[in-house]
């Protein structure tokens, strides 16, 4: 017989009010804006907001609304992009390096939508589009790096074999000279060094050796700076939970980064662009202050200061030692908390075992001496040449957060402290946990991209989505009347839902998801085909006609759960395999499905039930 529990209906209903609840925040438009955020060392506060009211009267923008939101960054709301465009160039050359002032789309749905987790389903770059980042790897930073590495793998290695030498130094010309005691002790040296790193050119001339580094070997530095950084960039990409990334190499020198749908673009630059790392060293002896003063420091020293404020009003000077103990580039993992001790925001670090192996020797011969923790933090800046063209230079910020004495021997795990927030701790964590960058990058453009296949491909692929969409409608009003409303009842209900799950998901749907969801729209219709002419079956042989339509459902149940296997499973293999574009099809395909499947066997069939069934008594069916 025709039946359909009523907990089924309860279910239905459930399902239908989540979906409108999940699927609203997508009809609230977006607002262009652009937000402020504050550098390490400076905060927002309403001194900003006003600066930024003043820029924007004077370069004759009219914002919707300019306001300090509870993470403590200052949104500007603008009315359109070219507003958007003129405020955020106004606002750079006001505020200058002291903060991040990026573009962003800020959400206008109601805020108890995003207490219960409601929130807008993301578009594609080809839909929506997104934040473009072009970023130029600084190709003298990254051979610096490598020199600097190659001069203290040198001096590490002398020193372990107990050969003695004056000095190790890297020339102008890009050669390591290394001043050893004797011609013996140079032969010596070379015989090491081209054991160890046989890539360079040694040369031998009386106690000196100097190392050179080929062509060949600078080429292959700048290339595997570049792969690395493309390697980091997307790890951290991966921390910022972007869905569907564009992260392609441009040139020799250029990698291009697109955030499809990002929210908050001024987490993604700062993350981005930033090469914050910490270095371990130890504390020199001496007065700081008459060093800083006279600029007459120990020659195994060099001068940093701490973020704390002397009595003279300036930061503290401190020496510490130039050889690092260990870096960022040796950690294994990075976590953020809270230290149990003082309650303090930390960054708890595992080292590897060369990081791990050289603080524990330190740590074994410096127990009861103090230790510093340095804030390395690379600052790209633009400024105005001779001839009127923008100079790209770059600042390096060095500053000690942390001096503390070694109460005990430790090797790979340790806590760091002596970080301004939690914010700052868990982005230190985020940074550290994704790679360093084997070269500084700095920002040579970033610009909020429209659709990537152009408007009128975008307005085509929402087109053909329709007219299926209508296609099936109307076919089924037509052909199969009653049961036909039944279905396209469920039709709509289908599209409702892939648009709540993909939101819930947090999806980006992309071009190719459109063309998911008119196929999963398609494969919808298949299904309620294969019921409605099952029912006809049943009716043509004499079954009564509340009987037809429950045995239609019945057997046609088991084909339709077979055929929408197999397509979810096709569907896991393009979302394991693919990337990008195949990806977003593969998503709003598997979410097509799963819901098509729901809505056209159990929520047809109730609706069929209400219509046809209960104690209705029935001589023929409307299909």
């Amino acid at each position: 017989m025709l039946e359909y529990g009523r907990f089924k209906y309860f279910i239905i209903l459930a399902v239908v009010l989540l979906s409108v609840l999940y699927a609203l925040p997508n009809i609230y438009p977006q607002d262009p804006s652009v937000q402020v955020t504050a550098n390490r060392g400076y905060e927002v506060g309403p001194e900003l907001q006003k600066q930024v009211e003043a820029t924007l009267a004077e370069a004759g923008v009219v914002p919707k609304s300019v306001e300090i939101e509870e993470d403590g960054e200052l949104l500007v709301r603008l009315n359109d992009v070219i507003a958007q465009t003129k405020a955020s160039d106004a606002i750079s050359a006001a505020v200058g390096d002291n903060f991040v002032v990026a573009l962003n789309l800020a959400s206008t749905e109601p805020e108890w939508l995003g207490k219960i987790g409601a929130r807008r389903m993301l578009m594609g770059l080809d839909l929506q589009g997104g934040v473009h980042f072009l970023m130029q790897v600084d190709r003298k930073a990254a051979l610096d790096k490598r020199f600097d590495a190659y001069a203290e793998d040198l001096r590490v290695l002398l020193r372990d074999n107990r050969v003695r030498y004056q000095s190790v130094e890297r020339r102008a010309d890009d050669s390591i000279v290394a001043t050893l005691a004797t011609p013996e002790a140079a032969a010596q040296a070379r015989d090491l060094a081209a054991r160890d790193m046989p890539t360079l050119r040694m040369d031998v001339e009386g106690n000196t050796l100097a190392m050179h580094v080929p062509d060949s070997e600078i080429q292959q530095i700048t290339s595997d700076a570049i792969e690395q950084n493309v390697g980091t960039l997307r790890n951290r990409i991966n921390e910022l939970g972007v869905a569907e990334p564009i992260i392609q190499r441009q040139g020799s020198e250029r990698v291009v980064v697109q955030l499809p749908g990002v929210q908050d673009t001024a987490q993604a630059k700062r993350i981005l662009g930033a090469t914050a790392t910490l270095e371990y060293r130890g504390v020199v002896d001496a007065n700081a202050y008459e060093a800083r003063d006279s600029g007459l420091v120990p020659p195994e020293g060099k001068l940093f200061f701490r973020k704390e404020i002397g009595p003279d009003g300036k930061p503290i000077p401190i020496i510490l030692n130039k050889r690092v103990i260990a870096t960022g580039d040796q950690l294994v993992d990075a976590r953020s908390g809270y230290d149990q001790q003082t309650g303090t925001p930390m960054v708890s670090v595992r080292l590897n075992g060369i990081g791990g192996q050289r603080m524990f020797d330190f740590t074994s011969e410096n127990v009861g001496k103090p230790m510093a923790v340095v804030y390395v933090e690379r600052v790209p800046e633009v400024t105005t040449g001779p001839d009127g063209e923008e100079v790209r230079i770059t600042r390096t910020r060095e500053q000690v957060i942390s001096v503390a004495t070694i109460n005990g021997v430790f090797g790979k795990e340790f806590q760091t402290t002596g970080l301004e927030s939690p914010k700052e701790a868990a982005d230190l964590a985020l940074l550290l946990r994704a790679g360093a960058l084997a070269a500084p990058m700095d920002f040579v453009e970033q610009r909020v991209v429209g659709p990537s296949l152009g408007k009128e491909n975008v307005e085509r692929g929402m087109t053909a989505v329709l007219y299926s969409f209508g296609f099936a409608l109307v076919f089924f009003l037509v052909y199969y009347r009653m049961f036909g409303v039944v279905t396209c009842v469920a039709l709509l209900l289908n599209l409702l839902m892939v648009v709540a799950v993909m939101s819930f998901l947090g999806a980006t749907l992309t071009l190719p998801g459109l063309a998911g969801i008119a196929l999963t729209v398609g494969m919808s219709v298949d299904a309620n085909v294969l019921i409605n002419e099952r029912i006809r079956e049943e009716l043509r042989a004499g079954v009564p006609p509340k009987a037809a339509i429950a045995a239609g459902y019945d057997k046609a149940s088991g084909t339709i759960a077979d055929a929408n296997l197999t397509a979810i499973l096709a569907g896991v293999a393009l979302f394991a395999f693919g990337t990008g574009p195949v990806k977003g099809f593969a998503v709003s395909m598997i979410a097509g499905i799963v819901t098509s499947m729901y809505t056209a066997v159990s929520v047809s069939r109730g609706l069929a039930t209400l219509i046809y069934g209960h104690r209705r008594k029935l001589k023929s069916v409307a299909i």
